[in-house]
């Protein structure tokens, strides 16, 4: 077994059965449910950096706009002017990467898991503590085929990412000037507020069901998550305006 599998892979498998051994009926979806709850509180920290990063790049969006229609023609003193912003502001343009890079292992063992969670064959990796099933039921709430694509749970999966996309950019904008690079910037951010989310759906319906309720869960979790923090930043903004 392959250090990836052995750090990752089985351990996120043999959770999965963990919860599948001790949940009400050994209903699958609700050992999925406890299972991204688990991987978002283990990823808790470095998703709140990566938030950080991104609302502290979005609220600088304003002034780089301004630094756009002023330098638009002179490309060398708008890299210069930007760096100086960053700078000023304290923002470090690439502080929102490494946290996601911490994340894609998870992702990507999360794939497996759901993909090839409901093969028997694979039950062989199960720890000798955890009682070994003799299959994984991959129906759930008695109707639910959660080893099979469900559209339902794809358009569920777009509309969350819809909701998280739109959270992250939704600002407000200062008066402009029309400029090109500006219409080129505001065209950009709608196309991922609306592009994502079909992406979202096209790829969520051509996979497993489990997979898609993990991918709508932990995106739903995710906006809850914007919301807490990015008004506990707001109240914490005006508590100091105020003082």
């Amino acid at each position: 077994m392959g250090i990836f599998d052995a750090i990752f892979y089985r351990p996120l498998f043999n959770l999965l059965v963990f919860f599948y051994d001790v949940v009400p009926w050994n209903d699958v979806g609700l050992a999925i449910v406890l299972v991204t709850i688990t991987i978002k509180i283990i990823l808790l920290p470095f998703s709140l950096k990566t938030l950080k990063a991104q609302k502290a790049l979005q609220d600088l969006q304003p002034k780089m706009q301004e630094l756009q229609v002023r330098y638009k023609d002179n490309k060398e003193k708008l890299a210069q002017a930007t760096m100086e912003l960053y700078r000023k502001e304290k923002v470090n343009p690439f502080s929102s990467c490494l946290p996601l890079l911490i994340q894609l292992p998870f992702l990507f063992a999360v794939f497996r898991v759901f993909r090839d969670g409901f093969d028997t064959s694979k039950l062989d990796m199960v720890y000798s503590f955890i009682d070994r099933p003799d299959a994984l039921n991959p129906v759930s709430m008695g109707f639910v085929d959660l080893s099979e694509p469900i559209l339902a749970l794809a358009v569920l999966a777009g509309i969350a990412q819809f909701l998280q996309t739109r959270m992250l950019t939704h600002n407000k904008q200062p008066k402009t000037d029309g400029s090109q690079d500006e219409s080129m910037a505001a065209a950009m951010n709608k196309n991922m507020m609306y592009v994502m989310p079909v992406v979202t759906v096209i790829i969520g319906a051509s996979l497993p069901g489990g997979l898609t309720l993990y991918w709508f869960l932990f995106t739903l979790l995710t906006v809850v998550q914007q919301y807490v923090q990015f008004k506990g930043e707001v109240v914490s903004g005006s508590q100091k305006s105020e003082q």
